[in-house]
C-alpha cells in the first residue's frame, strides 16, 4: 500500500522538488536585493561579470567576439520588432486585433521591398497585390525571434518580402506586445489564466482574420516556429473554416506531443505532477526574473548561461549557431507566457497525447521508491468516468510540411505523423536541433528551399490533387537542381510517410474532411530496409499481391534508400520522388531529408 500522500513521489523527486524551492527562493532574494540595489552598483556587477568571463575566455575567442561585435551589437541593442528592421532597411507596421475574450494581441507586418515604401500593398482595388504569408513564434518568445539574425540573407521575412510577399507576425498573448486585456490587469491572475487552448481557440484564428480582412485576401500561408506549430496543428483540428482560410501550413521544428526533457530528474519531477510548476513559478507568467538576468550579466556570459540551461534540459549543443548570432538573438529570445501554459505542455508529455488542458489533473498515486505505478497513463480525478478531449488533428484538410530536425530532442516524428492527414509531408534536416531552424549559420541553404517549393505549389484555399502534384514535381526539381553536398556524398533519406489508402480517402483528404481509424503499422516502426541499387518506380508499379499485404496504414522513418519494389523516395539533399501517378493511386506523401 502506499503511503498517504507522502507516497505520491519518490526520493528522488522529492530531492528535486527541495532543491527546485531552494533555487527559486534564492532567485526571488537575489531579484529583490538587486531592485533595492542603485544603479551603479547593478554597473559593478556587470563589469565583474564582464572581466570574470574575459579570464575564461581564449584569445581566439576574444577575436572571434571583436570581429562580429558591431553588428551583433546593433541587433542586440534594439529595443523592439520595427527597430530590428529598420537596423536592415525595412520599415515594418504595427497592427492590434482584439480577441473574442478581450485580448489585445499585437500583429507586426512587412508588406514593403526596399524602395517600395510609398506603395499601397494589398489595400483597395487599385493596390498592389502579393500573397500573405504569417509567421508565428514558439514558447516564451514573440516576433523578434523571426528578425533578429546578423545576416539579412538568413533572415526568411525579408527573404520572402523580396520574393514578393506580404508578411505577417503574430503574437501571443501574454507576450512583450500582446500584454493587455480589456477585462483584467497583467498584475491579475485572471489575465495569466490561459494555456494551449486559448492560442487555439482565439488567438490564431482571430489573427488570421483580422489579416484577412486588412489585406482584402481569400487565404494566407502559414509558417510556425515550435510551439506556433503546435497551435496551428490545433486550430486547425478545432475550425474547419480556418481549412479554407489557410492554403498551406509550414511547420518548422514541429511540436505536437514531445518525449519530455532530456535532464531525467527534472523529467521525471514534472512528468510526476505537472502541477508542481504552479508551486515552483505561482499562476502569473513563468521565468520572469529572465530579464534582470539579462540586465546583470555581461552577454558573452549570459549566452553561456543559456547553452547551459539548454543542454541541461534538452541536450541542444547548439553548435550549428555562431557565437555572434547567440550574441544578437538571445537577449530577444525571452518573452512573457503563462504558467498555465507550461503545465499544460507537461500534461502532454505525460500521458503522451495532443489534448486539451486538463482542469482536474492531480499527480499519480505513486508507490514509495517508484515512478512507474501508472505506466505513464494520465491521472485526474475522475479518470474513469471523464476522458480529456484530444485535438482532433486528423480533421486537418490543409496541406501539411513538417521540416524536422534529426537532432531534435523534442520531435517525435512517429507519434506525430500517426495523428496527421495521410497527405502529410515530412523533411528532415538530419543535423538540426530545435532552434537552427531559426538561427543556424546555413539555415538559408537547408531549410529556405523546402519553405519556397510549399509556397510555390500550394496557392489558394482549394487544396486541389494539382497542387499536390505541382508541390511533388517541385520537390523533384530541388532534389535533382541541389544535388550532392559539399562532401560530395550522396544525401541520405530523410523519411516521411508511407500510407496506403484508397482513392475515395485521398478524395476525402484534399477535398473535405478526414476520418480515420487507427493505424495498425506500430509494430513495423523503424525497419530498416538495405539499400536498392537504383530509385524505384512509382507506386503504381507494385505487384497486385504486394499492394494486398500493404493495405495496412503505416509510418516509417527510416534513413536508408527503400528497395526497388517500393515507392520512389529520391533522397538526394532533401529531395523526393513522389511521381503524380502515387497521387493518384491515393498514396500519402513521403519526403526525402536535407543533410
Amino acid at each position: 500500500m502506499p503511503v498517504p500522500f507522502l507516497g505520491r513521489l519518490n526520493v528522488i523527486e522529492y530531492v528535486a522538488l527541495v532543491g527546485s524551492f531552494l533555487l527559486v527562493g534564492l532567485e526571488a532574494f537575489v531579484r529583490i536585493f538587486t531592485l533595492a540595489l542603485p544603479a551603479s552598483l547593478l554597473d559593478l556587477c556587470y563589469r565583474v561579470s564582464r572581466r570574470l568571463f574575459n579570464r575564461l575566455t581564449s584569445p581566439a575567442q576574444k577575436r572571434a567576439e571583436r570581429r562580429r561585435r558591431s553588428v551583433s551589437t546593433l541587433i542586440r541593442n534594439s529595443s523592439d520588432f520595427v527597430d530590428l528592421c529598420a537596423a536592415f532597411g525595412y520599415t515594418a507596421e504595427e497592427h492590434v486585433v482584439q480577441t473574442k475574450d478581450g485580448y489585445l494581441l499585437g500583429l507586426h507586418r512587412l508588406a514593403w521591398k526596399k524602395g517600395e515604401e510609398d506603395a499601397r500593398v494589398n489595400r483597395g482595388p487599385k493596390s498592389i497585390k502579393k500573397r500573405v504569408v504569417y509567421l508565428h513564434h514558439g514558447l516564451l518568445m514573440n516576433s523578434e525571434v523571426w528578425v533578429c539574425l546578423t545576416d539579412e540573407q538568413r533572415t526568411l521575412p525579408f527573404t520572402l518580402v523580396e520574393k514578393g510577399f506580404d508578411v505577417w507576425f503574430g503574437n501571443n498573448r501574454g507576450n512583450k506586445y500582446s500584454k493587455k486585456s480589456i477585462r483584467w490587469s497583467p498584475t491579475s491572475t485572471k489575465f495569466w489564466n490561459f494555456s494551449i487552448d486559448e492560442f487555439a481557440f482565439h488567438d490564431i484564428p482571430d489573427s488570421i482574420n483580422y489579416i484577412l480582412e486588412t489585406t482584402g485576401q481569400q487565404s494566407l500561408s502559414y509558417i510556425g516556429f515550435s510551439q506556433g506549430t503546435a497551435q496551428a496543428f490545433a486550430s486547425l483540428a478545432v475550425h474547419p473554416k480556418l481549412n479554407d482560410q489557410i492554403n498551406v501550413f509550414i511547420a518548422l521544428a514541429p511540436a505536437m506531443a514531445p518525449a519530455g526533457l532530456s535532464n531525467g530528474v527534472v523529467d521525471t519531477l514534472v512528468k510526476a505532477s505537472p502541477q508542481v510548476l504552479f508551486l515552483l513559478f505561482g499562476r502569473r507568467s513563468i521565468l520572469s526574473s529572465t530579464t534582470m538576468w539579462e540586465s546583470l550579466l555581461y552577454p558573452p556570459l549570459f549566452t553561456k548561461v543559456i547553452d547551459l540551461g539548454l543542454s541541461f534540459l534538452f541536450n541542444w549543443r547548439t553548435q550549428n549557431i555562431s557565437t555572434s548570432q547567440k550574441l544578437a538573438a538571445y537577449p530577444h529570445l525571452y518573452s512573457f507566457t503563462s504558467t498555465k501554459s507550461v503545465v499544460h505542455w507537461f500534461q502532454i508529455i505525460r500521458t503522451k497525447s495532443f489534448q486539451m488542458y486538463d482542469d482536474d489533473f492531480v499527480g499519480p498515486p505513486l508507490f514509495p521508491f517508484s515512478s512507474s505505478a501508472t505506466n505513464g497513463r494520465s491521472s485526474s480525478s475522475s479518470s474513469k468516468y471523464t476522458k480529456v478531449a484530444r485535438y482532433p488533428t486528423r480533421n486537418i484538410r490543409t496541406p501539411v510540411v513538417l521540416v524536422y530536425g534529426g537532432s531534435d530532442s523534442l520531435v517525435d516524428i512517429r507519434a506525430m505523423l500517426r495523428e496527421l492527414p495521410p497527405q502529410t509531408a515530412a523533411i528532415e534536416v538530419p543535423h538540426y536541433e530545435h532552434l537552427d531552424f531559426l538561427w543556424a549559420r546555413d539555415v538559408h541553404e537547408q531549410v529556405f528551399p523546402h519553405v519556397f517549393d510549399a509556397l510555390e505549389s500550394f496557392t489558394g484555399p482549394e487544396h486541389s490533387r494539382e497542387e499536390y502534384a505541382r508541390y511533388q514535381i517541385a520537390r523533384q526539381n530541388s532534389g535533382l537542381a541541389l544535388g550532392t553536398g559539399g562532401d560530395g556524398k550522396k544525401r541520405q533519406a530523410l523519411t516521411g510517410r508511407t500510407s496506403d489508402v484508397v482513392d475515395s480517402d485521398v478524395s476525402t483528404a484534399v477535398g473535405g474532411g478526414s476520418t480515420h481509424e487507427e493505424e495498425g503499422g506500430d509494430e513495423e516502426e523503424g525497419r530498416e530496409e538495405d539499400n536498392g541499387s537504383e530509385v524505384a518506380g512509382s507506386v503504381g508499379a507494385r505487384a497486385a499481391g504486394e499492394r494486398e499485404a500493404d493495405q495496412e496504414r503505416e509510418v516509417r522513418v527510416e534513413m536508408q534508400k527503400p528497395k526497388p519494389q517500393r515507392p520512389s523516395l529520391n533522397a538526394e539533399r532533401g529531395s523526393s520522388q513522389l511521381s503524380p501517378e502515387s497521387m493518384k493511386g491515393g498514396k500519402g506523401i513521403s519526403l526525402g531529408a536535407s543533410t
